[in-house]
């Protein structure tokens, strides 16, 4: 997951290295698929019927696109980049499913703020931490759990879609959803780039010289920040979807995992920073519901 969350050095910021800049030029050209109808004289809807001509045109855009990737990085960026380029194209497919009025329009809201989600946690990774960064800082591969709850949330979503369809047309909770997400992705940035150059999406469990506990900003209203995004922003997903099993599921795995996660993770601040953490701790609350943090004996 990520560095103690209240755990900070000096943040260390400047021009983006080439692995950042690889990854913007790839997530944009992906991402570009999105201006396939406009090339194609055909309606935004291009996902929801696509028809032979617009399935070629898919087709070639992902050919096109890879190629070019291939052409333009060696290989060490090439996998950064053709990541990327898979979380723009998502990206952009998800704007073509929104642009039009079919069932699969809050669907394609879901796409763009999950692929949007990876790709800047990979941003800034690269911003913050470079000396950190590696393919893993995309969390594309974050856990079996991980990708079990993102396959049952698009299995649930495609079988209440058969069977009742009018359930996934409540467009003020999708609306509420979509909030939810924005708010929680926000807070979780906000988080790392506060935190700045020691933010680490890997536990560090060794106190470094330059470690200072940092109190302000969204520090100054959770102790835990980055994880009450992520928390808010699961959950915002399953209801945007308009997804009942999984909202339930996902708020119920969700907290249990950062209840322990947040727990493990003070014991170390605590060792970390003594008596200044625990005034801290006694300040801030955790951001979480019904999430104190660990007991300290006095």
């Amino acid at each position: 997951m990520m560095a103690a969350a209240a755990a900070a050095a000096g943040p260390r910021r400047g021009r983006l290295g080439r692995e950042a800049r690889a990854s913007l030029a790839a997530f944009l050209l992906g991402a570009s698929v999105a201006a396939l109808p406009v090339a194609l004289g055909s309606p935004p809807a291009l996902l929801a019927a696509p028809g032979l001509r617009g399935r070629l045109a898919l087709a070639l855009h992902v050919a096109g696109v890879n190629a070019a990737l291939l052409l333009l990085y060696p290989r060490p960026l090439y996998k950064i980049a053709v990541r990327a380029c898979f979380l723009g194209f998502a990206f952009g497919c998800g704007l073509l499913l929104s642009a039009g009025r079919s069932a699969w329009c809050h669907f394609g809201w879901y796409m763009c703020s999950l692929s949007l989600f990876h790709y800047s946690e990979y941003l800034v990774t690269a911003i913050n931490n470079p000396r950190s960064l590696s393919l893993d800082s995309f969390l594309l591969n974050h856990s079996f759990e991980y990708n079990l709850a993102a396959l049952s949330s698009w299995v649930e979503f495609t079988l209440e879609k058969l069977l009742f369809p009018e359930l996934k047309q409540i467009t003020w909770l999708s609306t509420v959803g979509l909030l939810m997400v924005i708010f929680g992705d926000c807070l979780r940035k906000a988080a790392m780039l506060t935190a700045g150059s020691n933010f680490n999406h890997i536990v560090q469990n060794e106190k470094s010289d330059t470690h200072t506990l940092v109190t302000s900003g969204v520090y100054g209203w959770f102790r835990h920040p980055s994880y009450v995004g992520w928390f808010y922003w699961s959950i915002g997903t399953q209801v945007l979807l308009c997804n009942p099993i999984c909202v339930v599921g996902y708020a119920l795995a969700s907290w249990r995992f950062f209840r322990e996660r947040i727990e493990e993770e003070e014991i170390t601040l605590i060792h970390f920073f003594g008596e200044e953490y625990l005034e801290y701790k006694r300040k801030v609350p955790s951001g979480l519901p019904f999430i104190k943090g660990v007991k300290v004996e006095l």
